[in-house]
Order: C-alpha cells, then structure tokens, then sequence
C-alpha cells in the first residue's frame, strides 16, 4: 500500500465492486444512505478529500442530506488524481467503518462529484461560483497553507509565486479560494462561507489574513470586497482517524460482500464545533450533531494541547522505542503514565473553558480513546509533517510553561523525540514525510546524537522553532537533557527520567 492508502490488490474479493447499481446487493449489516442521491444537489465545494474529511464532515454532511438535500459536496483535490480514481468508478460512493467494540460499516453518499484540480481547473472555477454554492471547506493540513514562520502568506512558496503569476489557474488552496471569490464577484453572487477545518492555531482568522494579503496582490479592490463580504469561522474538528490498509478493504469486502477501492476507518466519536457566524446560506450544523459557539478557541486549543499535543509524543517516543500504533504505546505503563501527567500538570494549567472540570473529563474521554482496543492507529502516520505540527501542538505549550516557570522535563522529552526520529529515519535512509523532509534529511544525516552538536542544527530550520525559545537558557538546557538521555538509553529511559524530574 502506498502513503496514501490508496487501492491494492483484495486476497478476499468478492467480485462485486460498491457503485449505485451494487448497493443494494450488499449485506444487510451495511448501512446506506437515509435520501435519494440522484435528487441532491451540491453545496459545498471541499478541498483536500482525504480519509480526516471522508471519516468526518462528509459523514455530517451524509446526515444533513436526509434533511437538505442541497448539502450535498464536490471533493477537489488539488494535485493529485487516486482519490477520483478510485471512487470515479464506485460512483463516489465508499465505506465508513466506525471502530468500537461493535463495529459499524456505513455507506457515504455525500460526495456527487470528483475533481482534480491540476487537471480541470476549469470546472473548478465552475463549481466555486455555481449559484447553489454556498460553503467551501478544506483539509488541506498545516502545510496546505503556505505560511511562513510567523503563520502569515509565505509569498517565496512556489504555488503562491505561481498563483499570482497565473491566477486562473491557481495551484495553492489560498489561490483557488481567492480565484473563486473573484468569480463571484464578478457575477454578483455572494461570497460562499470559508470554513477551515485543519489544525492551524486560530484557524479561521489565519486563513482570512492569508487569503486577503494574497488578494491585495491580486487587486485592491477584490481584497477590499472580501475582508467587507466573506466570513471565515473558526473551527475544531476531532475524531482519530487511522490510514487506510489492505486489512481495512478486506474487512469491508467480507463483512459488506461489496469491494471498495478506499474504504476508511474512525473511533465512534466525533467532535465538529463551529463558530457561531451570521450567514443565510449556512447548514443546520446543529441539527446534526455538530456544536455551534461563540467561542471555538477554547475548544480549538484544548485539543491542539491535549489531543494532537499528546498524539505527537506518543508517536515519537513510541517509534523510538519499536512500538507500532497508540494503543501498544499506551500498554507500555511509564509512557501512560507520563502521558497522563503531562495532560494534567503541563498542558492544562495553560488552558481555559467555559465549564468547570471541562477539561478533567475531556482528559479522561482522550485517554480512553487512545487505549481503545479496536483501534490500530499508526505511529508513524501521526508523526508525518512533524515540523509543520510541532509548533502548534507542543511549542506554544512550552512558552506558556516558560511564562509561568513550570518545569519543562515532560514538553521537551516530545521535542527531542522527534530530533531522534528524524536523526534515524535519516540514518536508516527510510523516508520522512514532510515539507522539509530535504532538509531532515541532510540535518539527520550530520547530526551525531550529541546535543551541543545537533540542536543548533534543528534551530536553523525554517519556521520551526522561535528565536525567543531558542535563545532561552531554561529551554535549551532541559532539552539538551532530555536529547541526551535518549541518546545515551533511549527514549523510554528518557520518560522515566522526566517523570523524575517533576515528581
């Protein structure tokens, strides 16, 4: 199987592959959609349909069509072409298997139409400004954005130095969100509402200031029509969502007797809340399940800290010390344990919401979701794009703890974890997935495992770390501690140590 989790070859197949026509040959354990598709019509254009948007918002979207039958979404990718064709065929149907004790295998539905954006920018364009469009999602991940450091336009990206030379052919999400709104313009239609559904920190103003500093290039004028006319919510979106495998198709084809190209895979929970906005062409996102708040940065950096915070350390030091998904990690006592106290006495004390004791019960609910059993959630696919997530889910915790003078043995053990990670995928000469994967690589290929020599290296990275954490003696010397007890015992040892330190 490829990174993407794209189709392969079925030891089990059934000869029936999953399309309009095979439906309703299907078990009768498989769930199938509550409306008629061929009466929806589409609503949302979605940009970046990988298995995080099929899992989770094309699954709501699935139940606001029983009710509306405009909800239905467009799913553009922007380069590449595996996930049309392989669902081109199914009609653009797939399965969605919700793990818990009592799996359940669900169809999709939501999704009419596939594009490729590289291929047929032209239809893009068309949907983006199609009178019915009301909504335009993404997850495009933290990378998608083309930030710089400073979470601003990063105007020496390629795609956005292509964008602003070829506009009507945009490459980067923030060109084809500002090329659609143009068209609009242009036609007299409203703006459609912007709904990022990534894990950027303050997500949907990020993505506002990006979009208008690259429209002021485009055209005062348009930038000026945009900030006045379109709305961009904040957002937080969670639910763990394992990569796809062969083990999952054969699953499906067994317990469906239908063949699916691109089935994917959840915990049963599901958390969606929205901003609270002022725009008629918005969903009944309550209707459905999904949350609707005055204040989603509560919610938003609660599970950036705790969640993604937590995910990223137990995928660094997990790998390190040979383990394969987050449930091995958490069988493994002192990693659990650490895990826990870091939830409570380093992430917490920097977080604030709404409702008393909030944060204890959501602690609980990600622990239990973390060890549940029917899940098989890889390592290593949490750990991709570490220098683009890391940032945002351990860094800014870790300058809260400077701020406060909390100790800081827990947060940086995550750090130097991930130094570790890449000095061995480097080493090993196995592939790093992530946007300065070229630099990781060549860093891990010099780095020696001596902290005095290879932290000024990972400091010089691009966008990665802060000049005012780097320049911080408290900082500096707890993760050069912490690099040098993996170095020296591994990274398990180093758990232990830090645990230690802050008993």
């Amino acid at each position: 199987m490829n990174r993407n989790g794209s189709a392969g070859s079925d030891r089990h197949a059934t000869g029936l592959r999953l399309s309009e026509h095979t439906l309703e040959r299907g078990s009768q354990q498989l769930l199938r959609p509550g409306y008629r598709r061929s009466q929806t019509r589409i609503g949302t254009v979605h940009f970046g349909p990988g298995a995080f948007h099929r899992a989770h918002q094309a699954f709501f979207f699935d139940r606001l069509l029983e009710k509306d039958a405009t909800r239905a979404i467009c799913a553009v990718s922007l380069k590449t072409a595996s996930l049309r064709d392989a669902l081109a065929p199914q009609d653009g149907l797939y399965t969605l298997v919700e793990l818990d004790e009592a799996p359940t295998l669900r169809v999709i539905g939501a999704i009419r139409e596939l594009l490729v954006a590289a291929d047929s920018p032209a239809a893009v364009g068309s949907r983006l400004c199609h009178p019915d469009t009301s909504l335009v999602t993404m997850t495009v991940t933290e990378k998608g954005y083309c930030l710089d450091g400073g979470g601003g336009l990063d105007f020496a990206h390629a795609d956005i130095a292509h964008d602003l030379s070829h506009p009507e052919t945009p490459r980067s999400l923030i060109g084809w969100l500002v090329r659609g709104l143009e068209l609009r313009r242009a036609r007299a239609l409203a703006p459609y509402l912007v709904v990022c559904c990534d894990n950027l920190s303050d997500n949907g103003p990020t993505l506002r200031r990006a979009v208008l500093a690259f429209a002021a290039r485009r055209d005062a004028g348009l930038a000026a029509w945009i900030e006045e006319t379109t709305l961009f919510p904040r957002t937080m979106v969670d639910s763990i969502t394992p990569a796809t495998d062969q083990a999952l198709r054969e699953r499906v084809a067994q317990a469906s007797g239908l063949e699916d190209a691109w089935p994917v895979q959840r915990e049963r929970f599901a958390q969606w809340v929205v901003e609270e906005v002022d725009f008629a062409g918005q969903p009944d996102w309550e209707s459905v399940g999904v949350t609707v708040s005055r204040d989603v940065t509560a919610y938003e950096r609660a599970k950036l800290r705790i969640l993604n915070g937590a995910h990223s350390t137990l995928a660094y030091v997990g790998l390190l010390a040979g383990l394969q998904t987050v449930a091995e990690a958490m069988a493994q006592p002192a990693l659990r344990t650490f895990i826990e106290r870091m939830m409570i006495e380093d992430i917490e004390p920097t977080l604030t919401v709404p409702q008393p004791g909030a944060l204890a019960a959501y602690r609980q609910s990600i622990l239990h979701r973390f060890e549940n059993p029917a899940m098989r959630h890889q390592l290593a696919q949490i750990a991709w794009d570490g220098s683009q997530k890391l940032p945002i889910r351990i860094l800014g915790t870790v300058a809260d703890a400077l701020r406060a003078g909390r100790p800081l043995a827990r947060l940086t053990v995550a750090i130097a974890a991930w130094m570790h990670f890449v000095r061995a995928r480097a080493r090993d000469g196995i592939e790093i997935v992530d946007p300065l994967a070229a630099q990781l690589a060549a860093l891990g290929r010099q780095a020696t495992g001596n902290a005095s020599h290879d932290l000024p290296l990972f400091f010089a990275l691009p966008g990665v770390f802060p000049a005012a954490l780097t320049q911080e003696p408290r900082f500096t010397r707890a993760l050069g501690e912490a690099y040098e007890v993996i170095t020296a015992r591994g990274a398990l040892a180093a758990v232990t140590a830090a645990g230690a330190a802050q008993a």
